[in-house]
């Protein structure tokens, strides 16, 4: 618990499983209150190992996949609540922006209580056939919740597993207590026995960049700037709404008069 400080914690050998789930037994404390600690825990599947840097304490612009505990809102205009834990897939083009929380490369991610709590608190990673899932247990209930799910995911094999926490000007204590990986036992087609799955890029398969997501408080992600298509769509479905209003209401303004007529 003390400031400017960095660390991780990463495996010898690289990871050749297809499939796999990883479970992280992990602890954040500290004695700061409300917004007065940082900056949080991320947890790895990298081509790269044991490189110190500024995301959470390790390499920024990193090959594979990454789960960020963060419990510090460095935006100060975000409606999001925090401790948020969030998931980024990067080929080593993209930057993370510490100033907006990641938000601009993040591709799903919700809120969760895990700081500061009198039990355990755990984490798992599932990765199969292209899906990832990441998990929580940080109610004490014994069970877990359901905080990402993507699919269309592509991650190679013989990457690390690893994990790195930093503080900066506020400090927690961040704990790894275990980690845990399960091979998962699923099957493939037939065409996936020809592929090289130590060649793969990083990707995920999105209908829309995540870059064109707009913040949302409740975690998720609404549509960006309409395009044209949604603005021809959105001027079509109130041109059509124009034109039954006016036939409603030149039927009602008819039978009106004709009842008016007949009163006379």
């Amino acid at each position: 618990d003390e400031r400017s400080r960095e660390g991780s914690i990463w495996n010898r050998v690289p990871c050749f499983l297809k499939d796999w789930e990883l479970h992280v037994h992990f602890r954040i404390h500290g004695a700061g209150k409300k917004n007065l600690h940082g900056d949080g825990l991320a947890l790895w599947y990298t081509q790269e190992r044991l490189v110190p840097g500024p995301v959470f304490g390790s390499k920024d612009n990193f090959h594979g996949l990454a789960i960020f505990l963060d419990t510090y809102p460095n935006d100060e205009a975000t409606e999001r609540v925090f401790p948020y834990i969030s998931a980024m897939v990067n080929n080593g083009s993209l930057t993370y922006d510490h100033s907006k929380d990641g938000r601009w490369t993040e591709l799903a991610g919700c809120t969760a209580d895990l700081r500061n709590q009198n039990h355990d608190t755990f984490l798992a990673i599932r990765y199969s056939r292209g899906r990832l899932t990441v998990m929580t247990d940080v109610e004490d209930k014994n069970e877990w919740k359901n905080c990402i799910d993507i699919a269309g995911v592509q991650l190679p094999t013989g990457y690390f597993f690893g994990a790195s926490a930093g503080t900066g000007d506020l400090s927690d204590n961040h704990d790894i207590i275990s980690m845990k990986l399960f091979q998962l036992m699923v099957e493939h087609p037939l065409e996936d026995e020809t592929v090289d799955w130590t060649k793969i890029e990083p990707s995920v398969s999105l209908l829309k960049s995540p870059k064109d997501n707009v913040d949302d408080p409740t975690g998720n992600f609404r549509s960006g700037p309409l395009t044209g298509w949604k603005v021809f769509l959105l001027l079509l479905c109130a041109l059509l709404g124009i034109i039954v209003c006016a036939v409603v209401g030149a039927v009602v303004f008819q039978k009106r008069q004709e009842r008016n007529k007949r009163f006379y």
